[in-house]
């Protein structure tokens, strides 16, 4: 056996070896940070990189924003936290009122069908979105309340259980 055949023999596996690791390392990234979204860890990271007053708020045309004697009721559509077009329009009273003194309080709802947890943290991903619009347009953070996501009761309306209101109070 040459000396030239050893080289290659050694060449060959060299490269076997790095693409292994290279895939074996990818294939870990990949699984880990699909894991992260599907658990809604990966969203707190993602509104940590962006600057949160620079940034406007995603906007789904699917869903839908409606005030209701002072309260505001953000419904999104299947799936998706996205805040409804018009939603910080919505919020003017909201705001004008956190900057008067008053607290805001925001509850999340989900319904009971499909995984408790993921519908659990969905809700919450869209109460940290209006959260996100209202820290956006001025208002203190200590001003505003989270409260836990609650599960809707009862066979309505399905928009009923993918809303997140906001309420003023003393």
């Amino acid at each position: 056996m040459s000396s030239q055949d050893s080289d290659q023999d050694i060449r060959v596996a060299a490269v076997v070896l790095i693409s292994a690791t290279l895939l074996a390392v990818g294939l870990t990234l990949g699984i880990g940070t699909q894991k992260m979204r599907s658990d809604g860890a990966l969203t707190p990271l993602i509104q940590a990189a962006a600057p949160a007053t620079d940034a406007a708020p995603l906007i789904n045309k699917d869903a839908s924003v409606v005030v209701e004697t002072g309260v505001v009721k953000f419904y999104f559509a299947s799936g998706m936290a996205d805040l409804p077009a018009g939603a910080l329009e919505a919020l003017g009273a909201s705001v004008a009122a956190a900057q008067a003194g008053k607290r805001l309080v925001i509850s999340g709802f989900h319904d009971a069908t499909g995984d408790p947890a993921f519908n659990a943290t969905l809700a919450k991903q869209r109460a940290m979105a209006v959260y996100g619009a209202l820290v956006g347009a001025g208002v203190v953070e200590s001003s505003i309340e989270l409260k836990k996501p609650e599960q809707t009761i009862g066979s309505g309306n399905e928009a009923e259980a993918r809303r997140v209101e906001v309420m003023a109070t003393d």
